[in-house]
């Protein structure tokens, strides 16, 4: 293991849940940069630590945490576009906090460097839950590497489990993910039929929160920004769909289990939805 600090956070990926992610650190007493592909509109305060350059970017910082949006984006921020890893100056700490296959993971293991120490870490809760420090993370890494990481996630997360080696927190991630995309389209077929009977939406998600149909996304409905909206590839409900399959995939090689109607009817009801006015 690295005897580095960490102590120069960088969070790449600064979208709704990075850059809440990166002002809570600042707050904190962290010197942490940000890095993004896309031109981000930060608070006045965090605006100038926002560093454009991949490789500038890596030379600063010794700690990465990597919020980017799927695998493609993971690899291109690693290893091809921008390559991080491949920088003379890599950073010797790597937080994976973003929701991949737990198989990706392993992989990834063998990818960078031998002495960069890798956790993964990916988190639950929407961007209110981000701005407010009350993240749940999922931790898989050695015990040394999470304890020495630990600070970092405690202030960003109220909730912090660490549930096993490398790849164990990508696989809690998407087994908790599939669930909750499950309640989603269950939640979503829910609403749609109250208002065909002319109940309005508000009065059954106040009984589904206190009776046997209450769910993260049901309970939460009014606090998450995106739960109104209808699925394009590029969105939010894309994500889910994103998540689902990645649960798919970490099942590739699971003695006894395999994916099957529920995973397709989930990813098939995810792609009907439209936006709810």
């Amino acid at each position: 293991m690295s005897d580095s600090p960490v102590n120069i956070i960088g969070v790449a990926g600064c979208g709704n849940m990075g850059l809440s992610m990166a002002e809570n650190l600042l707050a904190n007493g962290y010197d942490v940069w940000g890095y993004d592909i896309r031109s981000i509109n930060a608070s006045d305060d965090f605006q100038n630590r926002m560093i454009s350059n991949a490789r500038t970017f890596a030379s600063k910082v010794n700690t990465v945490i990597s919020v980017v949006r799927d695998i493609a984006e993971t690899n291109a921020l690693l290893f091809d576009d921008q390559a991080i890893m491949c920088s003379p100056n890599y950073p010797t700490s790597l937080i994976i906090s973003s929701t991949l296959s737990p198989r990706f993971i392993h992989d990834l293991k063998d990818r960078i460097p031998d002495d960069v120490v890798l956790i993964d870490a990916p988190m639950s809760g929407t961007s209110y839950r981000a701005k407010l420090a009350t993240l749940t993370f999922m931790v898989g890494g050695e015990a040394d590497h999470v304890q020495r990481l630990m600070p970092i996630l405690g202030v960003m997360g109220s909730d912090i489990h660490h549930l096993g080696p490398v790849g164990a927190g990508a696989a809690c991630k998407v087994a908790n993910n599939l669930c909750a995309a499950a309640g989603m389209v269950a939640v979503r077929r829910a609403l749609a039929a109250a208002k065909g009977y002319g109940i309005p939406q508000d009065k059954l998600l106040d009984v589904m929160r206190t009776s046997s149909g209450s769910t993260w996304y049901g309970d939460n409905f009014t606090d998450i920004d995106w739960a109104r909206e209808g699925y394009a590839p590029t969105n939010t409900m894309g994500i889910v769909e994103k998540d689902v399959k990645s649960f798919v995939d970490a099942l590739e090689g699971l003695a006894g289990i395999e994916s099957g109607a529920l995973e397709d009817t989930i990813i098939e009801e995810i792609r009907k939805l439209e936006p709810l006015i």
